[in-house]
């Protein structure tokens, strides 16, 4: 499948990009989320500074994905268990 070239504006400035075609809606998404955060970092902080911003958001995006990463590892457990304890009972009533 062919690429599509799209321009994502981020911190106002302009990042041409060739991404697959499923991806573009998300490759946006994520493009509005992070100048959401910066504007929300500048007006809760009142940096102006892109770089300091655009480190802020970076930091922040990379804690919520650790976040999310420990939760799934905690649910994975958690079914691994749930698993395990079933086909203990399973086993002891044959």
């Amino acid at each position: 499948m062919d690429k599509l070239s799209i321009k994502i504006k981020i911190s106002d400035r302009e990042y041409p990009m060739r991404v697959d075609p499923e991806d573009e809606e998300l490759i946006r998404r994520a493009g509005k989320v992070i100048n959401e955060r910066v504007k929300s970092y500048q007006a809760k902080f009142g940096i102006d500074d892109k770089q300091d911003l655009l480190a802020m958001v970076a930091f922040d995006s990379t804690v919520d994905k650790m976040k999310a990463e420990g939760e799934i590892n905690s649910t994975d457990d958690s079914v691994v268990e749930k698993v395990s304890y079933l086909n203990k009972l399973i086993s002891q009533s044959i």
